[in-house]
Order: structure tokens, then C-alpha cells, then sequence
């Protein structure tokens, strides 16, 4: 972690005289507080350093190509109506907003091609940790906190949402990932504002408690809220950190009391922060090459590596051996044979390899509303059949096993098989890689976009020597005033 200096609190209250008003906190919250307490004197590594700053480009593409997306467009009507001191920037908004409303928007564009990053534990649980940094952004600009601070708040909120990824896995429970971004941005924010550490327990009680979200947001046909749900997380522990800040006191063991999260959300459990004794979260995160869940990115390569040999009218069954929670999570639901939406279809394993053998490619349009109409895409998905294998199941989340066949109507069977896709810790992204899916994402938009957004780049790579993170975040503020849209 590194080691920061303390910025002007620009709109941060002093701390009200109210009495001894600390929390009654259980192991849990206490083992969390405690970490990013400590956190203010520790460094990051020259690693983690460089991990933080290729999920900060990251995120950037991803936000960039999510700018014209219609959760976006809700995000930034809401945004506008808001003001507030100290205020935060939403992308592509000219005024300022709310930080809450700033973290929402913008978490919102990170999220909705689903081509931000992935974290499995060694259970198999995990989600999408970048989801946070919109979070350390919008809070380090409200309270003109330094790069290096906001690089050290990112690597912190990691380890908060590895650590309860590792502990329990609530996708099985029925739960969303979002338990555990709201106390990652809660403490992320804590980082930011200096909260003390009673403080930061009152933020945490205060962000977990009220907001247990339900797995719904991810069953069958997909919404727009698929990728929103973590967003409102993110708002949701912002606001419980200034509700800390301004002195709201929080329930009393969250995790461990009597109808807490142990009793009514996950069990009991033990939590281990930081999560190994090695290297952080942030550098054992998945960045993902192309705009589709993870646990796809190896079925899209296999079927990219086919095509390349097959006559597609000749296909008469395409027939994928994958793991089980690959199966569970875009492989087994009916409505992944009908995908209506975006959302549904970057989450449905047939419809992903009925685009890739038929285009050649998964991009930023084989989603979109033009292909999800076309009808030798879905001739094609409907030739698609995907079981789970138990033995692939073993292997999982140490390998990513696939086994991908296409047989054709003159008996001949082509058959494929990976288990690290790209994007996993073997086969890694590198960081042209991330630079190019940024270039991707600019394609079609006006010089003037083209140039914020490079520049925001450029900062972001830099992030580390800049005072005060305002100053990267203004560029993103014009994203869009042209009419510059990607067409």
C-alpha cells in the first residue's frame, strides 16, 4: 500500500461532539476495520502499483464504451438534477453532481458491457472488483485526495471484497454480489475521508445492514438492473460512509448478532484479511478480452478456433462440456436460448457461440439489438446443447476446463479444449491489450471524445504522480458534449 499524504478535506465536516459513540463491533467488522485502518501506513508494491493502474485503464474503456448505453443515460438525467459541495463527476456530464449520484452513473457505464474485471477465490466464489473504483474515484475528487491515495483506497476495497468472497459464497445462498461491494465502498470511502476507526465500524453497520441484495437481478431474462445492481451498491456504501462521517451510529454487530448477516444471510464464517500473505487481490483479478461473462471467454475462443474449419451451413450440433458453475450461471437457464436483451445475452453461453462461429469475433455489436434479431444467429443457437461435467467441476477455479464439439452433416467432428482463457493468471491480458480495448471503444466517436478519453488515459497510467485526481477526472466530464456518439 502506499504510503499517502493527507489532502485538504475539501466539505468534510469536523467531527461532531456527541458523546463516546463507538460500535459494538463483532470479529468480523473488526478484522475489516482494523485492516483498513492499518492501511494509511502501509505501501503498495511496484506490482500492485501497476495492477492498480491496468484496472484504471481498464475501467476507462469500459465506462467509455457504456457511455451512450441507456442505464447511462437514466444515470446522467438523475445526475444532472443533483448538485452538491463538494461534488464529484459523473462521465459525460458537464456540471458536477452528488458524489452518490456521480458513483452511481458511473459504476453503471463500468458495468453494462460486462467487460470489466472477475476475481475467483479458491471456492469458486468471487464477482466483479472493479465495480469499486468508480467509488475511489468519484470520493477521492470530493475530497481532492492525491493518486497514490486513491491507488491505495482501490487496493484496499479489493481486499475487503476478496476476503468475503473467500470467506462465504452468497451466489449459492441466493444473495448478490453486491453484500459485498456496499462494505468494500463503505470502507473504501472510510479510506478517503479519514474516517477513525469507530467511524469506519458505525460506515460498515451502516452499509451491510439495510442493503442485502437477492439473486433475482441474474435469473432468467436479464434487465437492465444486471448491470446497475452493484452501482446502487456502490451509492449505498458511499452514503453510509457519510452518514459515519457526519456522526449516524450504526447497529451493533452486523455480521455476528442476533439477526445478522450470519444468521440470516451466509452462516458463520471466518475472514481472513488481508487475503493471502503474498500477492493482493488486485493482482490476482481476470481481465477480460472480450465483452461477455468470464466463465465465456474460453467457450468463445474454442468456437473462434472451429470456425476457422467448418462450413457453418454443414453444422448439425454444437455440444459444449464445461464446468459447473459455467453451466449454472449462463448455460442452463431457458431464457439463454431466447436472449430479448444485452444483458441476457452477454450472459448466455449459446448465444455467445452462435455469434462467434458465425462472425468470427464477440465485440462490442454482437450483443446489440441488430444481432440478437438476426435469424441465422438463432438457426444456429438452436443447434446448441451444453451439459456440466463433473470432472471439469474438479478442476474449477484452478482451471477454466472446456471442451467444445461441432459436428457437421458429413460426419465429421471438430473438437476443441482449453483450460486457461484469456484473461486468466496464465494467460494474461497485457497492457496494450487493455490499451486496445479502449481504442476499440473509440471507434466511430468524434475527435474530440477521442482525445478526452486518450488523455484520461495517459493521467490514469500516471495516476501515482498526480496531487489532486480532479484534474483527471474533468476531461471525462466533456465525454459526449459534441454529439460525438459511437455509431
Amino acid at each position: 500500500m502506499n504510503e499517502r499524504t493527507s489532502p485538504p478535506r475539501r466539505g468534510v465536516p469536523d467531527r461532531p461532539e456527541t458523546g463516546d459513540q463507538s460500535p459494538v463491533m463483532d470479529r468480523t467488522s473488526s478484522a475489516i476495520v482494523d485492516y483498513i485502518a492499518a492501511s494509511h501506513e502501509a505501501k503498495l508494491g511496484s506490482d500492485a502499483s501497476h495492477a492498480v493502474r491496468r484496472t484504471l485503464v481498464d475501467c476507462l474503456a469500459c465506462a467509455v464504451g457504456g457511455l451512450d448505453s441507456r442505464p447511462a443515460e437514466v444515470a446522467r438525467a438523475l445526475a444532472a438534477a443533483a448538485s452538491s459541495d463538494p461534488g464529484a463527476t459523473a462521465f459525460g456530464l458537464a456540471r458536477p453532481t452528488s458524489v452518490e449520484l456521480a458513483v452511481f452513473a458511473n459504476t453503471a457505464m463500468v458495468r453494462y458491457l460486462d467487460w470489466n474485471d472477475t476475481y475467483f477465490t479458491h471456492r469458486g466464489g468471487g464477482g466483479h472488483p472493479s465495480d469499486i473504483v468508480p467509488t475511489a474515484l468519484a470520493v477521492g475528487e470530493a475530497v481532492g485526495a492525491s493518486g497514490s491515495a486513491v491507488m491505495s483506497a482501490i487496493a484496499c476495497g479489493y481486499e475487503v471484497i476478496g476476503a468475503l468472497a473467500s470467506a462465504v459464497w452468497v451466489r449459492e445462498r441466493g444473495w448478490d454480489q453486491g453484500i459485498n461491494v456496499v462494505a468494500a465502498t463503505a470502507m473504501i470511502a472510510g479510506y478517503l475521508l479519514e474516517l477513525t476507526p469507530e467511524e469506519l465500524g458505525h460506515a460498515l453497520a451502516l452499509a451491510v445492514t439495510p442493503n442485502v441484495p437477492v439473486r433475482q437481478t441474474r435469473i432468467g431474462h436479464l434487465s437492465m438492473w444486471k448491470g446497475c445492481a452493484t452501482a446502487g451498491a456502490a451509492r449505498n456504501g458511499v452514503f453510509a460512509a457519510w452518514l459515519a462521517k457526519h456522526g449516524m451510529t450504526g447497529p451493533p454487530e452486523p455480521y455476528e448478532g442476533r439477526s445478522g448477516i450470519w444468521e440470516q444471510v451466509t452462516g458463520p464464517f471466518d475472514l481472513e484479511i488481508p487475503v493471502t500473505s503474498g500477492d493482493l487481490v488486485i493482482q490476482d483479478a481476470q481481465t477480460k478480452l472480450r465483452p461477455a461473462e468470464f466463465n465465456s471467454q474460453g467457450p468463445i475462443e474454442l468456437a473462434l478456433q472451429i470456425r476457422e474449419s467448418v462450413d457453418l451451413a454443414s453444422v448439425t450440433a454444437i455440444e459444449l462440456q464445461t464446468y459447473w458453475l459455467a453451466y449454472h450461471e449462463i448455460g442452463m437457464d431457458e431464457a439463454k436460448w431466447d436472449p430479448r436483451t444485452r444483458e441476457t445475452a452477454d450472459h448466455s453461453l449459446p448465444w455467445l457461440l452462435a455469434v462467434a462461429l458465425t462472425d468470427g469475433r464477440v465485440d462490442l455489436d454482437s450483443c446489440s439489438p441488430a444481432r440478437l434479431a438476426d435469424p441465422a444467429v438463432r438457426a444456429l443457437l438452436g443447434k446448441v446443447r451444453i451439459t456440466a461435467n463433473p470432472s471439469f467441476t474438479e478442476r474449477f477455479p484452478a482451471e477454466f476446463p472446456n471442451r467444445l464439439v461441432v459436428r457437421t452433416a458429413d460426419g465429421r467432428e471438430l473438437v476443441r479444449e482449453s483450460s486457461y482463457p484469456p484473461g486468466h493468471r496464465r494467460s494474461p491480458v497485457d497492457d496494450e491489450q487493455i490499451n486496445g480495448k479502449l481504442d476499440a471503444v473509440l471507434r466511430g466517436r468524434s475527435d474530440q471524445d477521442i482525445a478526452l478519453a486518450l488523455r484520461a488515459r495517459d493521467g490514469l497510467w500516471n495516476i501515482d504522480q498526480v496531487d489532486n485526481v480532479a484534474a483527471l477526472l474533468q476531461p471525462l466530464s466533456q465525454l459526449g458534449a459534441d454529439g460525438g456518439a459511437r455509431v
